[in-house]
């Protein structure tokens, strides 16, 4: 086999459909466009979305309201129960070096899950009401920082 015995599979390829082009063709007269009609004319452009003075598909179909997803604050979590073994003072920025968080710029909300032995003074965007009750009961200090909005 050599480069000029080579043709596309038998089927592949299609000749081109010349309309108007005599009655014999099949697509001669009106060249497959019908009989009269603005759809007939040259220069005929329709709207995709136009659907011949139907009801269109995006009025039929009704309304889906209102979503507030794009305004909730998202928050990093911390439980009490991963701030038991530190000490002192504790912010988003000792959270981030000990790998408990991974932004400072996203808010933290501690959690109340496991418990407090040691007292700390915390200081986040929101805290639980449990969060808050076991840091008191410890001896600490939940200090509320503002959050801002994030996403």
């Amino acid at each position: 086999m050599q480069l000029h015995d080579l043709k596309p599979a038998k089927g592949a390829v299609r000749k081109r459909k010349r309309v108007g082009r005599g009655q014999g063709s099949g697509k001669g007269r009106t060249a497959g466009r019908g009989h009269k009609g603005q759809r007939s004319r040259s220069g005929f452009k329709s709207r995709p979305w136009f659907e011949g003075g139907q009801m269109p598909l995006a009025r039929r179909l009704p309304g889906k309201g209102f979503n507030n997803k794009k305004f909730k604050t998202i928050y990093q979590i911390v439980n009490v129960a991963d701030l038991a073994n530190l000490e002192g003072e504790v912010n988003p920025a000792i959270l981030k070096e000990r790998g408990l968080i991974r932004k400072t710029t996203v808010p933290v909300k501690i959690l109340g899950d496991g418990d407090l032995t040691n007292p700390l003074t915390i200081t986040a965007a929101a805290f639980s009401r449990s969060a808050k009750e076991k840091i008191e009961k410890a001896g600490g200090q939940a200090i509320v920082q503002s959050a801002g909005r994030h996403k």
